[in-house]
């Protein structure tokens, strides 16, 4: 007998009689996709830059993006924001970033609508679209869109994967994280990485493991539902991690440097068609020094750098090889839509030397060459937070100029593959129409045959910003249906519109030329005079490579396209332009809870980020641990911070009680009791008293007294001759246990305390010293 059903929110459909002879049910209609609908897969990888794909002319090894490309499209003028979260915002969608409140990161959110770091609920997600299509929707990897204060156990969780749409997630919330030792989440709840690097694991692998086990898990209940997954790896985001036999294969493969790299790239994208042939290649850029001109152990330390990013973007290719092989087996290939977009271009957070600590290089404490070199087998590898320099980064943004953060085209222009076998006739092409990322939503839902829906869960629903490219997938002749599209990117702007684009550079074309560095304020005056003088001019439809500024010789064009910017800014809620990175970091924001002196952290609970837990760095301090020792004694962690790029921890270890400062990873300063702690209660604590100022411009925090009490009684003391004077990163406060990497080499994590500790309260008194300019610099490497 067949189920009758009605649609979901209206009135019953059946007879309810006295009793049930009398009486015929009828059931709400379980919403089922259309039959035959196509699966959609994104995969967003991070910081990977125009010349980085092999199927985009580059010497890395990526078989499975490029059979992709041959089974589907490569765009060649496919644009992002030039930054993380403002293109994940507009990435699932369809809406430009500031109107998505997403101007930057999350991190350096402020005041004003299209800074805030809100994502509307008007403005829907293509998850919300999708789930209520029938459709299972699974995020997987990084998230980077929730407000930075709501990331923690106190929620609120409404801006979570799980609150906008996505039924499943697995991954990470903010900007980075170690690929050893990653902060992941479950659903709405932080775990630990189901094995430690020792025994294999690798975060990329566990992606694609968790992306595969969520769509089987489905299938096997219905195989007809499609699905929507949204892949995000880490990759190629430092650090720069993988297994060394990775890094390994191509060893020597760069030492003719990054000059030679984009020559050689260059050369090969007009050779697939990537770039026509009279294309010009970009300066020069007057930040990166030549290479010939670096001594000899810094070209081998640079070369391996290289060699360790290579291996760490052709371990993510293969391992997204197995969630395709895996698509391929169940028969889900040829009907899957399946997306693939950077979210900008390459990145220069690594600085002119690169580092092998980002910690080293967030607190001014640069390692000495020799010093790199020491450990230069290890890069890559679970003990290092490693980025390469931005020589590199400038040559994988080839042919184009600058690199992310900046709206010239190396930050904006990226490589996006489009792949559906079974709803696209043309196979290995190259599409050369404008799009930009707020297409993507527009183009699936174009290609699924539906309607952005007027409302969501009661929420009357924005237009989109972005128009369908779906028209081109079968016809490269097609005219492009986006003309125009405004950028701007921390106070750099930009504007395209039917082949012509104009740049705006802040603070200058580069750092070099203008004098100062990355995140200088602009004032209403020194607007004026940019818009007087400061834009450039290109004709990218014939110089793709903004190698030929023509705004002195079409002065009526440029004063057209600044105003069309303008006109763009005032609908969107770009204004007002803001070119700082200091002032937004520490710009009051409202938090979830307000400033204290005490601190209360619980074992077993969710670990506290740095940024929003108790600054303990160059200031009076205590740690006092509520502890039960057993008959025969306890070992573990009582209280850490940190990780092995730097951090503290207080534990007991052959039943006496130590404390360890690990100075971004160069010195370990340590005091221990000389007698055993005795089993039963107790209060166990450490002091930390300054014993001079930071000297904050060389990297070294305060100097201090390190003292441990038991019960109140002073046992060991000791002194520091430096500590950490900015920002521990990555930072979590966790109490009971050392999860990630040790911030001690005298314990292997996670060093799981083995009594009862009920509490630990930190204490603070003194102001706190701090450097936001320093804090700033790790927030944006974590995009």
């Amino acid at each position: 007998m067949a189920i009758e059903e009605y649609p979901s929110g209206t009135p019953f459909t059946g007879v309810a009689g006295r009793t049930t002879d009398e009486s015929s049910p009828a059931w709400p209609a379980i919403t089922r996709a259309t039959a035959g609908s196509p699966n959609v897969v994104f995969v967003v990888l991070d910081d990977t830059g125009f010349g980085h794909l092999g199927c985009y002319g580059s010497p890395i090894e990526t078989p499975n993006f490029d059979a992709l490309a041959a089974a589907g499209l490569r765009f060649t003028n496919m644009h992002t924001t030039a930054l993380c979260s403002p293109s994940r915002s507009c990435i699932v969608t369809g809406r430009n970033h500031h109107s998505n409140g997403m101007a930057a990161i999350t991190e350096l959110a402020t005041g004003f609508p299209g800074y805030n770091g809100v994502i509307p609920f008007e403005n829907g997600m293509l998850s919300e679209v999708l789930v209520e299509q029938g459709y299972s929707t699974f995020m997987v990897g990084k998230w980077h869109l929730t407000p930075s204060n709501q990331e923690t156990a106190t929620g609120p969780y409404t801006r979570w994967p799980l609150g906008r749409g996505f039924e499943r997630f697995y991954g990470f919330l903010g900007g980075d994280t170690s690929q050893w030792y990653p902060d992941l989440v479950y659903d709405n709840h932080q775990i630990e990485p189901p094995r430690t690097p020792e025994q294999g694991y690798h975060l990329t692998e566990d992606l694609v493991d968790r992306s595969i086990e969520f769509i089987a898990d489905a299938k096997q209940i219905d195989p007809g539902k499609p699905f929507y997954l949204h892949l995000c790896f880490g990759a190629t985001h430092a650090p720069h991690h993988v297994p060394k036999e990775w890094a390994d294969k191509y060893a020597g493969a760069f030492d003719d440097g990054w000059d030679a790299y984009r020559e050689k790239v260059f050369a090969q994208q007009k050779k697939l068609g990537i770039m026509p042939a009279d294309t010009k290649l970009s300066r020069h850029d007057p930040d990166v020094p030549d290479w010939p001109s670096q001594p000899p152990q810094a070209r081998r330390l640079f070369s391996r750098m290289m060699e360790v990013f290579a291996g760490f973007l052709s371990h993510t290719d293969h391992h997204l090889g197995r969630l395709l092989d895996f698509l391929r087996e169940q028969g889900e290939l040829d009907n899957t839509i399946v997306m693939v977009i950077s979210d900008n271009g390459a990145s220069a957070e690594g600085g002119p030397t690169g580092t092998t600590n980002e910690a080293q290089f967030f607190n001014n404490a640069q390692e000495p060459l020799e010093d790199s070199l020491k450990v230069i087998d290890e890069i890559g590898g679970p003990k290092h937070v490693n980025h390469y320099p931005w020589g590199w980064t400038w040559a994988g943004n080839t042919p184009f100029r600058r690199w992310k953060r900046e709206t010239y085209r190396g930050g904006s222009c990226d490589p996006f593959i489009l792949s559906w076998p079974a709803g696209v006739h043309a196979k290995g092409e190259v599409r050369h129409q404008y799009a930009h990322i707020i297409d993507m939503v527009p183009t699936v839902l174009d290609l699924l045959g539906t309607q952005p829906p007027s409302t969501i869960r009661g929420v009357t629903q924005s237009p989109l910003h972005g128009v369908s490219f779906a028209h081109a997938l079968d016809d490269a002749a097609a005219p492009s249906k986006h003309h125009t599209q405004y950028f701007e990117m921390l106070g750099h702007r930009a504007i395209d519109h039917d082949g012509w684009r104009a740049v705006c550079p802040w603070p200058g074309p580069s750092f070099a030329e203008a004098g100062v560095g990355f995140g200088e304020p602009i004032s209403a005056a020194r607007l004026s005079q940019l818009d007087s003088a400061g834009w450039e001019l290109y004709h990218v439809a014939e110089d793709p490579a903004e190698t030929h500024n023509l705004a002195a010789d079409h002065r009526d064009r440029l004063i057209a396209l600044i105003s069309t910017w303008y006109a763009e800014a005032g609908k969107h809620g770009v204004l007002p332009i803001d070119g700082s990175g200091l002032a937004r970091l520490i710009a009051d924001k409202p938090m979830i809870a307000p400033p204290r002196d005490q601190y209360t952290i619980w074992p077993n609970t969710q670990p506290v980020p740095f940024f929003a837990g108790p600054r303990v760095l160059n200031r009076p301090h205590s740690i006092t641990a509520f502890v039960e020792i057993p008959d025969g004694g306890a070992e573990g962690v009582l209280l850490c911070q940190g990780t092995a790029a730097g951090g503290y921890s207080l534990y007991l270890k052959d039943q006496r009680l130590h404390y360890v400062h690990n100075y971004v990873g160069r010195g370990l300063f340590e005091v221990s009791s000389p007698e055993p702690v005795p089993p039963g209660e107790h209060k166990l604590r450490f002091e930390f008293e300054p014993t001079g100022k930071p000297d904050l411009p060389n990297g070294k925090g305060a100097p201090g007294h390190l003292q441990l009490y038991v019960d109140g009684n002073l046992v060991a003391a000791a002194d520091a001759a430096v500590t950490t004077p900015f920002v521990l990163n990555p930072g979590a406060l966790t109490c009971g246990a050392n999860p990630g990497s040790p911030v001690t080499p005298d314990y292997i994590s996670p060093f799981k305390f083995t009594g009862t500790i009920h509490k630990a309260v930190i204490d603070l008194s003194g102001e706190l010293i701090h450097d936001p300019e320093l804090e700033l610099r790790a927030h944006l490497a974590r995009q």
